[in-house]
């Protein structure tokens, strides 16, 4: 009975069990302040006293909430010592009432209908049409934002979303401090509360978030070494609110963020870094300014002025889902023109593009070079061939991830595979293409399924996949195989373990995999396709493609594929026009085709 005790814990209608060794006394709780409530934790103290005093049994009642009472216990327990035997009663009662909102400066007080408003989950909701600005940040990151507020009007039309790293065990004390530096209502988010302009909202510790139709959601953190709120935060403002979202990075450890910033670009939003001179830690700013996808690298009062600028653009004040349907001051001749001169730079006519999103990527553009017309903006890019290709870069859209929608994958696994693998011999190869396969994930995702799938049926049959993309840096970055630590939010850990190496910039494709990868760039329109394929995966082209381009591609898939292949589009995707009789459903809700 020296070294360990059995406690258990009977709470309300459950039970814990509880072994821990004991500890010094003088610890005790004093050091855990955040359990409430504060006679509870009085209560306890005094028993555990009487115990260390030398009674070998000390018998209390914690009176308090179910959950409370057995945090208070179990830390409080876990540091007794020299107790013999300890005997706990529970009394549920409901949680004592919060500090008065008095008490707490920078939130709305308590029976303010202001408050009522926000803590109540709204009804109704839809995507906001005014900016929603996420703000990643860890360590350093307070300072900096400070920073950023002294220099932001309050009354800018946008909303702010603050997505610190915290210590899940303890309050933070972050809405109170931030609500010295603003004018703006400073709210710490509560399940359920919709986002309003010139608010900035704070998450709290433990929680991760998403908002989805201007609603933020909460969900207690997931256990476990990779924890990323900052990506998990923008990327669904990226799904969301497409080109009225807005991501920063401030000074920070680690590489969080990145996923995000390249999910808001790619969606149309706008991205900032803070730069390295003014950060704290640049490890997160650094990160995702080497995915690419960073607009602007600025000092946090920088950021608050190009806000400022941008909030006034054309682009910035539309609805997020709104179909640009004409440019500004757009008339007969600019976009033609425009078109040409991306096609002797680029060789690669967009014109058959889906024109809402041409059009949108375009206006973008005009947005961060502070544009106001298309006119202006043709002439630009005509004088200035770096901002052609940066123009081409964003309107290929390389909206990617590994194993993007698992049930696809799945599906390909008891559907296609069966049949694919079906009495095929080391003499045998099965082959997929991956047309728009970005930076590779896509294509590393099917390697890596297919060689599970193989080791699992014990077949020695080879594999081949083939990547093509029309942008040479996409293709650059997947022939390397280097990916951010923060894909794990997308790999499990068995896979990262047996599938990548772990390198000083993230992670890299294991060299097994690698070698079971080709990647080159390729017009699927002009250059000649593959053939003899068994899986034609793509996922992230047609819905990009104006109605007579998608009319052109299905048939070279058709082409490409052998007896008993199988097509797989996006899940927003289909198969229009003649090309669908080309092919039959296989999987109508994986959109596997055959």
């Amino acid at each position: 009975w020296r070294s360990w005790r059995h406690l258990r814990l009977a709470v309300g209608s459950r039970q814990f069990n509880v072994c821990h060794p004991w500890m010094r006394m003088n610890h005790a709780l004093s050091k855990y302040p955040q359990f409430t409530p504060l006679s509870a934790r009085r209560t306890i103290l005094a028993g555990m006293s009487a115990s260390y005093m030398g009674n070998s049994h000390s018998c209390f009642t914690i009176s308090a909430a179910p959950a409370e009472a057995y945090n208070v216990a179990k830390q409080g327990f876990a540091t007794c010592h020299n107790s013999l035997v300890v005997c706990v009663r529970v009394s549920a009662m409901p949680a004592q009432k919060k500090p008065s909102a008095a008490k707490r400066p920078g939130r709305p007080r308590r029976g303010d209908p202001a408050r009522k408003e926000a803590a109540a989950p709204a009804k109704n909701a839809a995507p906001a049409s005014f900016p929603i600005v996420g703000i990643g940040a860890s360590a350093g990151g307070l300072e900096a934002l400070t920073h950023l507020l002294a220099a932001l009007p309050s009354n800018l039309g946008m909303a702010f979303v603050f997505i610190p790293h915290l210590d899940p065990t303890h309050e933070s004390a972050m809405t109170e401090l931030l609500a010295r530096q603003t004018s703006m209502p400073v709210l710490t988010v509560e399940n359920g509360m919709e986002v309003k302009p010139n608010h900035l909202y704070v998450l709290p510790p433990n929680r991760e978030m998403t908002v989805r139709d201007s609603v933020l959601h909460l969900v207690r953190r997931r256990t476990g070494e990779h924890h990323l709120p900052v990506d998990t935060f923008f990327r669904s403002l990226a799904e969301a609110h497409r080109g009225n979202a807005i991501g920063v990075i401030l000074s920070g450890t680690a590489s969080d963020g990145s996923l995000g910033v390249t999910a808001i670009k790619n969606e149309g939003g706008i991205t900032f870094a803070q730069d390295s001179k003014s950060a704290k830690y640049d490890g997160m700013p650094s990160s995702a300014v080497s995915t690419g996808c960073v607009d602007f690298v600025l000092p946090p009062a920088g950021i608050a002025a190009e806000l400022v600028n941008l909030r006034n653009h054309p682009y910035i004040a539309q609805p997020p889902h709104a179909e640009v349907e004409e440019l500004p001051a757009e008339g007969d001749g600019e976009l033609p023109q425009l078109f040409r001169i991306l096609r002797q730079t680029a060789r690669t006519d967009f014109s058959e593009y889906k024109p809402a999103t041409v059009r949108r990527r375009i206006l973008r553009r005009m947005a961060l070079k502070r544009i106001a017309n298309l006119k202006d903006y043709v002439k630009y890019v005509r004088e200035h061939r770096a901002e052609a290709d940066a123009l081409y870069q964003d309107i290929l859209i390389n909206v990617t991830s590994f194993f993007r929608n698992p049930d696809s994958f799945d599906a390909l696994k008891q559907i296609a595979y069966p049949a694919i693998f079906k009495n095929r011999g080391p003499n045998h190869t099965v082959r997929v293409w991956v047309p728009g396969c970005s930076t590779g994930e896509e294509a590393y995702s099917h390697a890596i399924c297919m060689a599970e799938y193989a080791s699992q049926i014990r077949s020695d049959v080879s594999l081949q996949v083939f990547g093509t993309d029309l942008s040479e840096i996409a293709i650059q970055k997947a022939r390397a195989g280097i990916y951010k630590e923060s894909i794990a939010a997308d790999v499990s850990s068995i896979r990262l373990r047996r599938f990548f190496n772990k390198v000083e910039e993230g992670y890299q494709i294991s060299k097994s995999i690698r070698d079971l990868c080709i990647f080159a760039r390729q017009n699927v329109f002009s250059d000649p396709p593959f053939s003899r394929m068994d899986i034609v995966s793509c996922r992230n082209l047609l819905i990009y493609l104006g109605p007579a381009l998608q009319r052109r591609v299905i048939p070279i898939f058709h082409y490409a594929i052998k007896p008993g292949g199988y097509l797989m589009v996006g899940s927003n995707e289909g198969i229009v026009g003649s090309g669908a009789e080309l092919f039959d459903i296989a999987d109508k809700k994986s959109r596997i085709f055959i």
